[in-house]
C-alpha cells in the first residue's frame, strides 16, 4: 500500500512540474481564475504541504527553510511567487521537498505518529498513512488545477479529450434561460 501511494504522489507530482515546461515566466505567475490560482503558485504550495505533512508532522523540519515561511503556517505567502522568487527557485524547493517527503515516507511505516501543530485541538496526532493520503489527494487535486489553467493559457489539452468545447456548449444551450 505505501509503495502504491508513493507511486501515484510522486506522478502527480510529475504532472504538476510537467504543466510548467514550454510557458515564458509571465505564463507560470499569472492569475487565471478570480482567486488568483496560477501555476507556479501551484507548486510553491505543494512544496510547502509536503514539507509540513510529510516533514515536520515527524519531527523532520526542512534543513534549508523555503523563502515563504513563516513562523505561522497560515501567514505564508505559498499560492503566488513573489517577483523574486524564480521558477527554477520554487521548482528545487518542490523537488527538495520530494526527497525530503520520500525518505519520510522509505524510513516509517504507515502506523507511525505523526503531530500536525496548525490543526484544531485534540485533532493534531496522526498518522503517516492518513497524511499521505492526505499528501496524494491535494497532489492529485491541484494537478487537475494545473490542467485547467494550462489549457486556459495555451489550449493544452490531456491527449485523452479531444477538442469537444462546441459539442459541450450546444448541450448545454439547451438548457439557457429564454
Amino acid at each position: 500500500m505505501k509503495r502504491e501511494l508513493a507511486c501515484v504522489l510522486q506522478a502527480s507530482r510529475d504532472v504538476m512540474v510537467g504543466k510548467l515546461d514550454g510557458l515564458p515566466e509571465y505564463d507560470r505567475r499569472r492569475p487565471l481564475t478570480p482567486s488568483g490560482t496560477n501555476l507556479l503558485g501551484l507548486v510553491k504550495h505543494l512544496a510547502g504541504l509536503e514539507y509540513g505533512y510529510l516533514g515536520e508532522a515527524f519531527g523532520r523540519p526542512p534543513v534549508e527553510r523555503p523563502s515563504w515561511f513563516r513562523d505561522n503556517p497560515y501567514d505564508e505567502i505559498d499560492i503566488w511567487a513573489t517577483p523574486d522568487e524564480s521558477s527554477e527557485y520554487i521548482t528545487g524547493v518542490y523537488r527538495q521537498a520530494w526527497a525530503h517527503s520520500d525518505t519520510t515516507i522509505a524510513e516509517l511505516d504507515l502506523d507511525s505518529p505523526g503531530h500536525v501543530a496548525h490543526w484544531s485541538e485534540g485533532q493534531q496526532h496522526t498518522t503517516l498513512g492518513v497524511l499521505l493520503i492526505r499528501m496524494v489527494a491535494e497532489t492529485s487535486q491541484h494537478a487537475g488545477h494545473a490542467d485547467i489553467i494550462r489549457e486556459l493559457i495555451d489550449g493544452e489539452q490531456h491527449p485523452a479529450f479531444p477538442a469537444r468545447w462546441t459539442t459541450v456548449q450546444e448541450a448545454a444551450d439547451h438548457f439557457r434561460a429564454r
